[in-house]
């Protein structure tokens, strides 16, 4: 067995797309055994969300840290941003859980 590049163990660590399979692509059982599939991974999501959590935490952390002691809006948007993205990747993850568990 190979070992992963930090690339890929970082990107496995924030995206977790590798872990599902294209439930529509096949024919009518290959696209059944997917969903299965799919539906069996899914106990993996609410993981993500909690990283994804807590990168939003600590990016808004640092740009208030950043606004406050350096007084620098601009600066602390640089992490603000990033924040406020995280939320929505969080929403998107929560979406794709609930749709998994309960279809």
């Amino acid at each position: 067995m190979h070992e992963l590049t930090f690339h890929t163990l970082l990107y496995r660590y924030f995206f977790f797309e590798w872990l599902f399979r294209d439930a529509t692509q096949g024919s009518l059982i290959e696209r059944s055994a997917a969903w299965r599939h799919n539906q069996s991974q899914a106990h993996w999501l609410p993981t993500y969300m909690r990283r994804w959590l807590w990168c939003a935490v600590l990016l808004y952390g640092l740009g208030g840290i950043v606004e406050i002691l350096i007084g620098a809006p601009a600066v602390s948007a640089l992490f603000y941003v990033p924040s406020a993205l995280s939320v929505s990747v969080n929403a998107v993850i929560a979406a794709i859980w609930l749709g998994l568990k309960t279809l």
